[in-house]
């Protein structure tokens, strides 16, 4: 499951650093979880749709990845990512 690419620009625009910023972290984290959310609702439907569960997994993994990576370098901007996306920690 992809993202619409009018909504993925709106994430980038949203979270982004400046214009055109890809590639930072906080962009990267709300991306992910866009489509975590995404996933989890197509669970709801399709329950026994293994291959993409595994997707989601691996998401969900590179996404504790990128706000640990956050948490080690810049506290605050690990703080405020979480509060925006309301992600649990």
């Amino acid at each position: 499951m992809s993202l619409a690419p009018g909504r993925k620009a709106e994430l980038i625009k949203t979270y982004g650093t400046k214009a055109g910023d890809t590639g930072s972290p906080e962009v990267q984290v709300a991306i992910l979880s866009e489509r975590i959310t995404t996933l989890t609702d197509h669970f709801k439907a399709h329950v026994k749709d293994n291959h993409s569960r595994r997707g989601l997994l691996k998401m969900v993994s590179q996404r504790r990845q990128l706000l640990d990576y956050l948490k080690r370098t810049d506290e605050t901007r690990y703080k405020t990512i979480i509060e925006k996306l309301g992600i649990r920690r």
